[in-house]
């Protein structure tokens, strides 16, 4: 009976009718997009060496547009509990990680937030040049074959 009512009230709505129409066909004859959707995510791969602290390589696997933090941690490399946020005010310095020379070049500059945390962390508050927050390097498919190594935990991080 719902059903009679509503047919009614659609066929006196010649305007709302039509749109329904198209916007029907036209999803029904859209092609599935798990094909693409496929395809862009395996564009979007960034394919990763990381060092860690037992000194062994590992290949990890982030996405572009994803922070170097988010695939360590997906990858098990850091505990991803103690990174709350990915935001610069809430970072601890736990997500430090050294880069190799020949791809330091290769990310922008360190900004002044990123350069305090890393002194104020810092042991003997020495600033290692190679030393950047995983939360603030966001992948690209320029960083592709990048290497990192995590540091050992500093004494005050060790539970």
């Amino acid at each position: 009976m719902a059903m009679a009512s509503l047919r009614t009230q659609i066929h006196r709505l010649p305007s709302l009718s039509k749109s329904l129409i198209s916007r029907s066909s036209a999803t029904a004859a859209a092609p599935s997009s798990s094909t693409s959707s496929s395809r862009k995510v395996s564009d979007r791969i960034v394919k990763l060496f990381a060092i860690d602290v037992d000194g062994r390589k590992r290949e990890i696997v982030g996405l572009s547009g994803q922070t170097l933090l988010k695939a360590l941690a997906n990858n098990g490399l850091i505990e991803p509990a103690s990174h709350r946020l990915e935001d610069i005010e809430a970072c601890s310095s736990e997500c430090e990680v050294n880069i190799a020379q020949e791809w330091f070049d290769k990310l922008p500059p360190r900004t002044y937030d990123e350069e305090y945390l890393l002194k104020k962390y810092a042991r003997a508050r020495v600033l290692n040049k190679h030393s950047r927050l995983g939360c603030q390097i966001v992948l690209t498919n320029e960083l592709q074959g990048m290497v990192v190594a995590i540091p050992e935990p500093k004494p005050w991080d060790i539970p």
